[in-house]
């Protein structure tokens, strides 16, 4: 017997060939082919006489051969074209390269043949069967069988050549025989949802007998894969914050709070209510596993502030980690003046210091002489060690994989509380699937005061003018951001890239303006040169690709053109706008687009009536899907094979409770952790772990 870890190969009829032509696709296994789901079903043929024919039918013909014809189109490709009579009348079949048909038919066989009916080309009207998926002589000992089969809906799977539709449904059929499949989820949650056995489930899958079957199927797929996901994630909740023994911040100090009552303005409601949160999870002898979301210029950092200074006063380091070197220095810029007065000792470590320089901060950190450390990943270097490591923040949490966090982590003598920031807005539903394992606190209110960034949709016709008014806010003393998708010219698409809309705007109507190129490829210190000549005024005009997404933070620049905004999905639009309107000054987005419908124009219309993240983000989760809402692989979403957050949002909900229920049971999991461990080998690698 097979099970889900057994190779490809070992199923009938699978050589070194055929199984490198899986492969090719991602099937390696068992559990590969069973979770390789139908991309679509083809209806079952219905057998007719051929003089009701209608173009665009599923339909079996059943009659005699009455002529065979091949010609060649060109060198090797040959059409073959036979006809097929009955009472009624005769149709053409017609299709490449299958010499072992012509070897078959002789007028006068009977034969069936099962396809879509079209249009001839060029034949007035004919309708012909082409590229028929199946043809077989009604003499043939197995013409029942393949009669019944023509019958059946039928899967059809994302392959590549050499595999075929036959081939991939033999081998699924074969693997079903042989497979048992154990449940995961329990007679009482399958009765109380109207759920299929597992066994069941994955058959009707692939071979549903009817399309009330197929549903069911999907439906108890998508159930137990997110029940799955969510089980493991509330499990490492409460294997981080319940078994393990974490610091408990319980010392009263003054350095928090003079902070707080110095700040110029007062917390916010939301603020107020977050740091609430955090000062009890710092409070608790277990490790807080905080993740604050915010929109852009929330206050978020604030809070971080706060939260490393609760650490230094109860006599911990606290560390802060951003994804880019100017995000770091920005955050230690700002915390260093504000901290100064309090007497907290802060250290900068980025991979951009001398060998002296790093030596020395290394030495603080370890011997205790610094109290916050901020950094870039140089953080996570092995030769760093921590005297007595108390709290982590991460900044932009997406720009993190899990592991590195834990690396952070490992630093510490006793497991340090974290805290994640993010200023990306994130529906709910995809909360649940990518940080189920964290507390979550969102604020939503912006400072009061604070202008909304004017937001403008434009055609391009209107380019030149925008421009010119660009020219004129750059020379009143502000900064603007030109924003391209694309890095250089594509041939296959007809877009301006940053390149060639650098080179045009540096030599025509900004020739007298210091500009400057920011784009992905460019090496970490090109990049990190033209950024702080950005920040410092020198550069008054950044051309730049979604690189300055997240973590810019450039006061002066007032004034963003987004071309081709159409390429971007409002989410990301929202977070580019978020760049500017972060100093004093009204500040402007205007996107220019040739969306191709009005309801792409539309949705771009949205962005200019809507100043509100978490509200653009749940819309371009509906118009675009998880997939394109961000990168599913960047922010550690695991890889969702039938289930989908957005339609299946009252499921996922439903999954949510009875994991909880599980885990709150203290049920035993050894069913369902190494499942996890097979099939999210990113996200759950470590489950298993004591």
């Amino acid at each position: 017997m097979l099970d889900l870890r057994s190779d490809i190969k070992e199923l009938k009829g699978i050589g070194p060939k055929r199984a490198a032509a899986f492969h090719r696709i991602g099937v390696h296994t068992i559990y590969d082919l069973l979770v390789s789901y139908p991309k679509r079903y083809e209806n079952g043929a219905v057998q007719a006489n051929i003089a009701a024919l209608r173009p665009d039918e599923d339909v079996m013909v059943i009659g005699r051969v009455e002529q065979v014809e091949e010609r060649r189109i060109r060198a090797k490709l040959m059409l073959l074209t036979f006809f097929v009579g009955d009472e009624s009348g005769k149709i053409a079949v017609s299709c490449f390269n299958q010499p072992f048909l012509k070897r078959m038919l002789r007028p006068g066989k009977r034969i069936c043949v099962a396809g879509k009916t079209s249009y001839a080309y060029g034949g007035r009207g004919q309708l012909v069967i082409k590229q028929p998926r199946g043809c077989f002589l009604m003499e043939e000992d197995s013409a029942n069988k393949e009669l019944a089969k023509f019958s059946q809906i039928q899967p059809v799977y994302f392959l590549s050549d050499p595999l075929t539709q036959t081939v991939f449904r033999s081998a699924v059929q074969e693997t079903l025989a042989q497979v048992t499949l154990t449940d995961i989820l329990s007679d009482e949650i399958q009765r109380r949802y109207g759920l299929l056995p597992r066994q069941e489930a994955v058959r009707a899958i692939h071979f549903p007998r009817d399309e009330a079957e197929q549903n069911q199927a999907r439906r108890t797929l998508a159930f137990e894969e997110l029940y799955l996901i969510q089980c493991g994630l509330l499990y490492m909740k409460k294997k981080n914050t319940q078994t393990k023994a974490g610091i408990a911040f319980s010392q009263k100090g003054t350095l928090a709070e003079t902070y707080r009552n110095a700040l110029p303005f007062s917390l916010t409601k939301d603020q107020s209510r977050t740091w609430k949160e955090i000062e009890r999870d710092m409070g608790a002898d277990r490790p807080m596993r905080r993740l604050v979301q915010g929109d852009v210029g929330s206050g978020k950092t604030v809070l971080a502030a706060m939260a490393l200074l609760k650490a230094v006063e109860n006599g911990y380091q606290g560390a802060l980690m951003a994804p880019t070197e100017i995000l770091a220095h920005q955050h230690y810029d700002g915390m260093a003046e504000s901290f100064q007065s309090l007497g907290v000792r802060l250290v900068f470590l980025s991979g951009k210091l001398t060998p002296r320089q790093k030596k020395e901060a290394l030495s603080r950190i370890a011997s205790h002489e610094a109290d916050i450390i901020i950094g870039t990943h140089a953080l996570l270097q092995e030769g760093g060690r921590y005297a007595k490591l108390g709290l982590v923040v991460t900044d932009e949490q997406h720009r993190f994989g899990v592991q590195q966090r834990a690396m952070l982590e490992s630093k510490a003598a006793l497991l340090p509380d974290v805290l994640v920031m993010t200023a990306t807005p994130i529906p709910r539903t995809m909360m649940l699937t990518i940080y189920g394992d964290l507390d979550i606190s969102t604020i939503r209110e912006l400072p009061p005061g604070r202008p909304p960034v004017r937001t403008f949709l434009r055609r391009f016709d209107r380019r030149l003018l925008i421009y010119k008014y660009v020219r004129d806010c750059i020379l009143k003393g502000g900064q603007a951001y030109v924003v391209c998708p694309l890095v250089e010219t594509s041939e296959s698409q007809n877009i301006s890239s940053a390149e060639e809309v650098y080179d045009e705007l540096q030599a025509g109507m900004f020739h007298d303006i210091p500009c400057g190129l920011l784009h992905g490829r460019m090496g970490k210190q090109e990049k990190a040169a033209v950024m702080e000549a950005f920040y410092a005024g020198k550069i008054k005009l950044l051309v730049a690709t979604t690189v300055i997404e997240v973590g810019v933070n450039v006061p002066n620049a007032s004034i963003m053109v987004i071309e081709h905004a159409e390429r971007f999905g409002l989410s990301q639009l929202h977070q580019l706008r978020g760049r500017v309107g972060r100093g004093t000054r009204h500040s402007d987005c205007i996107m220019i687009a040739e969306a191709k419908t009005e309801q792409a124009m539309a949705r771009l219309e949205f962005m200019t009536r809507i100043q509100d993240g978490f509200q653009l983000a749940e819309e371009d989760l509906r118009l675009r899907g998880p997939g394109a809402f961000f990168s599913a692989r960047q922010h550690g979403l695991p890889d969702l094979k039938i289930a989908d957050v957005f339609l299946d949002m009252g499921l996922l909900v439903e999954a949510r409770r009875e994991a909880q229920g599980e885990i709150r049971r203290g049920e035993d999991l050894k069913h369902i952790l190494p499942l996890l461990a097979m099939m999210y080998q990113k996200q759950f690698a470590h489950i298993l772990d004591t």
